[in-house]
């Protein structure tokens, strides 16, 4: 099984380089995707939320979605959207 921090990593890249900080005593953390036009996404991640399956993929969906509206591009799928064509 892969770590929260490597499924957040995998999901991202090669498109961004993928930052951790560890900003809290509570355990969140600082999210920083960079791409070719700098900082794309600095994003705050509670410890709930890395530490849970369920909502670690709708914070990478969430991120997707906003990295797809900002620069206008379609989403990535993740592992849990591919679905098979009817």
């Amino acid at each position: 099984m892969k770590s929260s921090f490597q499924e957040i990593s995998d999901a991202f890249q090669p498109g961004y380089n993928v930052n951790f900080s560890i900003e809290k005593p509570d355990g969140s953390i600082l999210l920083t995707l960079t791409g070719a036009q700098g900082v794309a996404v600095k994003r705050y991640i509670r410890a709930a939320q890395w530490r849970d399956q369920t909502q670690l993929q709708r914070l990478i969906t969430s991120l997707k979605f906003s990295l797809a509206i900002e620069y206008g591009e379609p989403p990535l799928p993740t592992a849990g959207e591919l679905r098979p064509a009817l």
